[in-house]
């Protein structure tokens, strides 16, 4: 059905890190309401589904970055 890409976008979205081992419920939620009202705000702009699955991409590769940022500024930390 394509709920795959959905769900892996909230948990990213919501903190969990493709580093292993990090993550909530509870950010998993908050990103799943934001994934909704991302989703949400294209539609009611009439943005293409193509063109919604680019942003939400977009979304998705800017928290990934963030998260390997955050574990590179917590290495430096414990060195």
């Amino acid at each position: 059905m394509g709920y795959e890409f959905n769900a892996i976008a909230a948990c990213i979205i919501g903190g969990a890190s493709f580093m292993g081992g990090e993550g909530t419920v509870w950010g998993t939620l908050i990103g799943a309401m934001i994934m909704a009202v991302l989703r949400n705000g294209l539609n009611l702009l009439s943005v293409s589904s193509e063109m919604q699955t680019v942003a939400i991409g977009i979304v998705i590769i800017l928290a990934v970055y963030v998260d390997v940022l955050r574990h590179k500024a917590a290495a430096r930390v414990k060195v």
